[in-house]
Formats: structure tokens, sequence, C-alpha cells
């Protein structure tokens, strides 16, 4: 058996999915870490607002409390773990454990990808740590994997599929040729969606997991609120299938790109090419692809959410810390962000191929207009087709565009919505120049 010094104490605040899962696989695996890294590490407090679901996971007596202030002014408790999510009270448990000079392990992207800065600055003050793993991609190792195994790059690209409930409702609309409402509906039913799927489909989930991921890769501050965001509610059943026909599959990707121009960060709907290694990421399943300078194409993939691959990225930044505190080791305290502060691309100033779909009357003409639009704001069509409608007197009219900016399509969409013969923009999809995330990368010899 590995020796160790002393017993490492954690406070783990909140017991729910993740919470639950974090508290058996220590229990599963104490021994274990005992043996094998000479850690010993125990949960010495739990907090949850259900007394019955703590006793459910061995929590009785004085290792129960309903109140997290308990865990954080506990002077014994070496690492707090925070796991209820949201920025209230999440943000005043990572205040007061890091003001008591104790670790934050956290699965809050929520909070982290708008506070990450502030709180950060409060851990180095204090001489302690922020962990996030499972902040971003849960299960998968990405935020280790930047922060250390591909240091030694110049990281170019961070792109993903972030949210598994997007992409589980893409995949079936795809497999089954289904429309958005209808596998909405089966996901919630069969639990893959909340209630509430806002932060899922419009994007806000996946925003805040690259707004972190883009933080780290590229050493500068980016926040959720700086993020490009648009969801799939007006992604079609037809959509999928004319995007299929053309080669391509259309997912929700959090894109970021360090450029020349600034850092790039977008969430939005994406036609990928259907040969590209995140286009065959299907179901729940989340994935990031990472281009560096020196090692080029990477990609991480695993499932990003759920009871224990999320509390595998927890439990392990947990046993990063406890490793050199049950040692009597210095912990070195979190680095003070960000060394530089890099400017931030417009989205206006994005230059792309898209996929527009509009819903026009069926009649001789019809298109003269629509065609004198997009010319006017400087966009090439390179290819025109025709969609069977069930309405009578209206056909769906599909344009693909050459490489165009984000600002002159936006501003042709406005005039297009103003035209007689459009009764509505159905869909403007953009084509993801995949060759451009590799631009910088040294050849491979």
């Amino acid at each position: 058996m590995a020796e160790t010094d002393r017993t490492v104490n954690v406070g783990l605040i909140g017991l729910g999915t993740v919470g639950g899962g974090v508290a058996k696989v220590m229990a599963r695996h104490r021994d274990e870490y005992r043996s094998a890294y000479g850690i010993d590490v125990r949960i010495k407090r739990a907090c949850a607002l259900e007394e019955e679901r703590a006793r459910e996971l061995g929590f009785e007596g004085d290792a129960f409390t309903q109140n997290w202030q308990d865990i954080v002014s506990d002077p014994d408790i070496d690492i707090v773990v925070e796991l209820i999510g949201g920025e209230h009270p999440a943000t005043e448990i990572f205040e007061g454990a890091l003001g008591s000079g104790k670790h934050v392990v956290s699965a809050n992207k929520a909070l982290l990808g708008r506070h990450v800065e502030r709180l950060a600055g409060i851990a180095a003050e204090h001489g302690v740590q922020i962990r996030c793993e499972a902040s971003a991609g849960g299960g998968i190792p990405i935020v280790n994997a930047l922060e250390h195994a591909l240091v030694g790059n110049e990281v170019l690209t961070v792109a993903g599929i972030l949210n598994g409930t997007t992409n589980y409702i893409l995949s079936r609309m795809d497999a089954e040729g289904l429309d958005f409402a209808e596998v909405l509906a089966d996901a919630q039913r069969l639990g893959y969606a909340e209630a509430d799927p806002t932060a899922d489909v419009d994007g806000f989930d996946a925003a805040s997991k690259v707004a972190i991921l883009s933080s780290i890769a590229f050493h500068t501050r980016v926040t959720t609120d700086d993020v490009f965001m648009e969801g799939i509610r007006d992604v079609s059943a037809a959509d999928i299938a004319e995007a299929r026909s053309m080669g391509y599959v259309v997912k929700l990707l959090g894109i970021a790109r360090n450029t020349a121009d600034g850092v790039d960060v977008r969430v939005h709907p994406t036609m990928l090419p259907a040969d590209h290694m995140l286009a065959g990421v299907n179901g729940a399943m989340n994935a990031v692809y990472v281009v560096g300078d020196a090692v080029g194409e990477t990609m991480f993939y695993g499932a990003g959410a759920g009871s224990f691959p999320t509390a595998s990225a927890v439990v392990g930044d947990i046993l990063a810390l406890a490793d050199a505190i049950s040692h009597n080791d210095h912990v070195q305290a979190e680095i003070k962000p960000f060394g530089r502060v890099l400017p931030l691309k417009s989205i206006e100033d994005l230059s792309t191929k898209y996929y527009i779909r509009l819903a026009v009357e069926d009649r001789v003409g019809a298109l003269a207009p629509v065609v004198d639009v997009f010319a006017r704001h400087q966009i090439s069509i390179s290819q025109i087709s025709q969609l069977a409608d069930a309405d009578e007197g209206r056909c769906s009219v599909v344009f693909l565009t050459h490489k165009a900016s984000e600002r002159d399509v936006a501003a042709a969409r406005t005039e297009l919505e103003s035209l007689d013969v459009v009764e509505r923009v159905a869909s403007v999809i953009r084509i993801e120049d995949v060759e451009a995330w590799s631009e910088g990368a040294e050849a491979n010899e």
C-alpha cells in the first residue's frame, strides 16, 4: 500500500445527479486511491436540501447538513465541491470557500462562463485553486488536455458538439426525418431534455462551455456574453434532408478560432462535411475537436453529461488536488488570469458559405426580386433548388451562396423578409469552412 501522510477532507455541496455520482464513485474506490496512489480522501460532510437523499448515499448525523455555510466554514475541510449549478448561492459558496483557503472543484459552467476571471483572482489571492474539468464536456478530459497535454502548442481552433440534448434532437431528426418539435417532445419524455429546454436548444449551455474552453485554449478572457448564440429551433427536417443530399450534416457547434482579426467565438447550427470527424458524433454524445499548430488535428469524444461520466471528471479534479495535500506537498495557487486580453471578432465579420431557404410564392417571376436582393448585397449564388411543398401556391427554394459576409447576409435577410413574394425566410444555416480550422498548423514531416 502506498504511503499517505494524512486524510484529505472534502465537503460536497449538492447531491443531485452528479453529486450522487461523486459520492458513489469516491466510496467505491477509496481503498484503491489509498493503495494505488497513497491518497486518503473522504467526503467529510455533504449538503443537500433533501435529508432522505443524503441518507440513501450514507450521509447521516454530523456528516449531513442542509446549510452550505457549515461546509464552507468547517476548518477541517480542504476541498469544497460545488455541484448545485446556477449563479446563486454558488457565487457565495465560491467566495466563502476560496476566502477561507479552501480549493474549489465545480461543474458550474453557467457561473464560470461569466465570472471565472473574478473568482480565479480570489483563488490566487488566497493561494488555492479552482478546478473545473466537468464544466465543459462532462466526462471528456478536455480541460486537462488544454491546460497540460497540449500546452506546447498554439491552439488554433476548438470546435465541438458540447450539448447532448441538441445533438440527440438533431441526430434523430436526421435519422427519422422528424421535425424539431416532435423530437423535442419525445426527448423531454425520455429525460434527454428538460421541461424548460431553453438553455440547451437556444445555445446557452454550449456558449458557456465554449467560453470556458476558448479562455483556456487562447489564454485570454472570453465570457458567455461574448459568444454569438443561435439555437436549433428553426432547423427543420427539410433542411437536414437537403443538407444530406448535398454531402453535409447539421450539428449545433461551439466554435472558437484564434485568428489574426481576433478571437472568433460562436454557437449556432452548422453544416459540416459528412466525412468530418464531428459529423459522425450522434445521439447524446459530445466531442471536442482541437487543432494545435504542432499536434495538428485531435478529437476528444465521450459522454458530455450524466451521473457517472461527469462524476469521473469531478473526482479526477478532487484527486489531483488531494494528491499533494495528502502528502503535505504545496499545491500551486491559481494563476491569476489573464496574461493578455485578445480582441474579439464580431460575428458580422464572419465570412463563410450559407444555406438559405425561403418560402416564396409559386409563380413565374417570383424569384427575380429575390435574386436582385442577393446581388445588391454582394452575395454570389452557387446553387438554387426547389423543394417539394405541401402548400398550394407556395414553394420552398434553397439558395447556396459562395463565401459571403455575415453582415451582408443579415442585411439581405431583412430585405428579403419585406418582399411581397417571400412569405418567410425559413432557414439560414452557415456552412463551416473546416479547412480554415487548420490554418497555421505545421506540416507533419
